[in-house]
């Protein structure tokens, strides 16, 4: 029998088989980023967390036109807690790469000398940080002053916890000495070790709930409503970076940790200035070995290049920023006994076994489930229910259960036979050859699928409904309140109906309608995001959205870019961050009658609010420009993360829609096809002017 999907190294996976897994990754990774960042309660260990996300991000890198627009390198965190207010940071709050050998880490660093265009053996200074396991926080200071405090949230908004930060003796009121009129601070709030056990300790005594781990006390202890409760909590911060600023404050990294200590922050003391990879990798050994005799947690090191203006060069990419890693320790493994094989429908009908385990701790974190993938790897590994089972956290592989320990096997344990009909509706449960995943065929007969669009629909990052949660979703649809999307907005209908239901009432009831109605109006991005359909995530709903501008433009060029020599498919393949397969999903979903109906019936009843440009104060904000050619003073991939950054759109293909074409040395048919179209070329004098770049001295090699 071949190796299953899930078992296969990166590089023997076929283009079919690295789509199926990439899918499989993004629904996995989305599962626990909402168990750990929202609700405190991860479900797996960091180790296996950060395995899942190596493996997407080493097929990504294999098959870059398979990226999904839901992928995890896309996005970090989890909306913000309803509980709290929303705070928009002014500068992201983005996730750190991850490596797991010195291999992997001079090679993220020789992506960076590549990206700038630098020789292979250029010298990086670096400074190396612990990684601390806690809750990162964003402290805004004006004129000196303590204004805000926020928690990263899914990066781009956090809860406002400013009430319990300035409990935290850690966070320093007014900042010492000179410091810009606005300046943002991020840092890391977490919870020593011992004052974690006092914590469980007096927890068990009154009889409450134990917190898992250090992190999820610390965070748990900084997101209380009550902020008497977190006074009350021994809570500790290093603090490590910066956000927005209104003047520069350093040329590097390691300048600016001094200046944090002289305003009064704690900054970690084994924080060091390394001169090489190799000092990076003495220290990662020093500090592995001091892990254990450290006061805090820690699971990894954080490096960082020093120059500042080279940061800013490096940018982001996805989620993670180019000029920064955290090399990360191998994990452990565990043995604990299986106890039941669930098997679980999802909103495609991919059906998906689920291993219930006796709980076991690995690495502080109560593991109570571990998915098991699909049938092929059950019956490879011949996993039965009753075995003692070892589940693996190493960094190199997936999170799984890596194997049986037969010894200790009861007689009475049976094969697993996988079901051939979906557990929910009865219908026929196909794998298409070359797949590894069963499929329901049941469609939106399938009530489990359904039941999963409408969730989706309702969800936070889509209409975010308040009091439409999962059961309710599931008990309306049971009993006939719900069928589709466009049922939601007619529970206010059937208020009296609902107020009459078991454990709601009137209050309830009102307040369910009200929230309903409150969500007919929404954002373009949040209305495509929550049609479902597959491999629009949110971020690219939000390039959808940006790019068309309009519901009505939005449909009008889906409708068209069914004709695949239209130029409407033409710029829908050539959106950057879409390409073909994404464009192919639109175009399938926008070919089923069903769908559109479904589409206008919203459209009808709902305001679905249009898109302006982004305001950056360039000239090429809300522009469309493409690059073509070689550049001299940055390399082609710096020039569109750059444009990007100023509010243009880039895209891979020459339209009449094209503002601008910048021309390289050595331009192919792109600058052909400016000129034949009559689109404005600019020379790379012209775009490092009209982009407000000093040009570089360094030329890319």
């Amino acid at each position: 029998m071949n190796r299953t999907i899930a078992e296969k190294p990166v590089e023997k996976l076929s283009e079919d088989e690295a789509r199926e897994e990439l899918a499989r990754l993004a629904a996995e990774i989305a599962k626990h980023d909402r168990a750990y960042y929202e609700l405190n309660a991860p479900l797996i260990s960091d180790a296996e967390y950060d395995a899942l996300r190596r493996r997407n991000a080493e097929i990504e890198a294999r098959f870059p036109h398979l990226i999904r627009a839901d992928s995890p390198s896309r996005r970090i965190g989890a909306p913000p807690a309803r509980e709290f207010a929303k705070v928009r940071h002014r500068v992201p709050m983005l996730s750190l790469d991850d490596v797991f050998t010195e291999e992997e880490f001079r090679e993220f660093f020789a992506r960076a000398r590549r990206f700038l265009g630098l020789p292979s053996d250029a010298p990086f200074h670096f400074v190396g940080e612990p990684k601390i396991d806690g809750l990162s926080i964003s402290l805004t200071y004006e004129r000196g002053e303590f204004v805000r405090g926020a928690t990263r949230g899914d990066g781009i908004e956090g809860e406002d916890v400013t009430a319990n930060l300035r409990t935290m003796p850690a966070v320093p009121v007014r900042l010492h000495g000179d410091a810009p009129d606005l300046i943002e601070i991020r840092g890391e709030v977490f919870m020593s070790k011992a004052d974690f056990l006092a914590l469980n300790a007096a927890q068990e005594a009154a009889g409450e709930r134990l917190f898992a781990n250090p992190r999820n006390a610390a965070a748990g202890s900084l997101r209380q409503l009550d902020p008497r409760i977190t006074a009350k909590r021994k809570l500790s911060l290093f603090a490590y970076a910066f956000g927005a600023t209104s003047e520069p404050i350093a040329k590097t990294h390691w300048q600016f940790l001094q200046r944090l200590k002289h305003w009064g922050f704690a900054v970690n003391p084994l924080s060091r200035r390394i001169g090489s990879e190799a000092e990076a990798a003495t220290f990662y050994q020093e500090m592995a070995e001091k892990r254990a005799s450290l006061p805090y947690d820690i699971d990894g090191v954080v490096y960082k290049i020093d120059d500042l203006a080279l940061q800013e060069r490096l940018g982001f990419v996805g989620r993670d920023p180019r000029w920064a890693v955290a090399w990360k320790f191998p994990a452990e493994q565990a043995t604990t006994v299986l106890e039941e094989i669930r098997i679980q429908v999802g909103r495609t009908g991919a059906l998906t076994p689920v291993a219930v385990l006796q709980p076991v701790n690995i690495g502080g974190v109560l593991v109570r489930h571990a998915t098991l993938h699909n049938e092929d790897e059950i019956a490879r590994k011949d996993i039965r229910v009753g075995d003692t089972v070892i589940v693996q956290r190493a960094g190199d592989v997936i999170p799984q259960i890596v194997g049986v320990v037969l010894a200790k096997r009861p007689p009475h344990a049976k094969p697993f036979v996988f079901p051939d009909h979906c557990p929910v509706c009865g219908s026929l449960a196909v794998k298409p050859p070359g797949e590894a995943v069963r499929r329901c065929t049941g469609g939106l007969t399938c009530p489990a699928q359904v039941v999963e669009r409408l969730i989706h629909f309702a969800s936070r990052p889509a209409f975010d409904i308040e009091g439409l949660g999962e059961k309710t979703i599931a008990e309306f649809y049971a009993d006939g309140l719900l069928r589709g999307p466009v049922d939601i907005f007619r529970l206010p209908d059937q208020e009296a109906k609902i107020a009459a239901r078991e454990g709601w009432g009137e209050v309830s009831a009102r307040k369910l309608s009200q929230a309903i109605l409150a969500r007919k109006r929404i954002p373009l991005d949040r209305f495509i995001y929550a049609l479902g359909i597959r491999r629009i995530g949110e971020v690219t709903a939000r390039q959808l959205a940006r790019h068309y501008g309009s519901f009505r433009h939005w449909r009008e060029q889906m409708l068209a870019a069914r004709n695949p020599g239209s130029e409407a498919r033409v710029e829908l393949d050539s959106i950057s961050g879409v390409g073909p397969a994404i464009a192919e999903e639109l175009v399938d979903f926008f070919s089923e009658p069903r769908n559109i109906a479904t589409v206008d019936a919203l459209a009808k009843i709902l305001t679905i609010e249009d898109v302006e440009a982004p305001r950056t104060g360039s000239i090429l904000s809300g522009k469309t420009i493409v690059f073509t050619g070689q550049l001299t003073s940055m390399t082609r991939q710096e020039a569109k993360a750059r444009a990007e950054s100023l509010g243009a759109k880039v895209t891979d293909t020459v339209s009449r829609k094209t503002d601008y074409v910048v021309v390289g040395d050595d331009p192919g048919s792109k600058a052909r096809r400016a000129a034949e179209l009559g689109v404005r070329t600019l020379s790379e004098a012209e775009w490092l002017q009209i982009a407000g770049i000093k040009e570089n001295t360094a030329a890319p090699t």
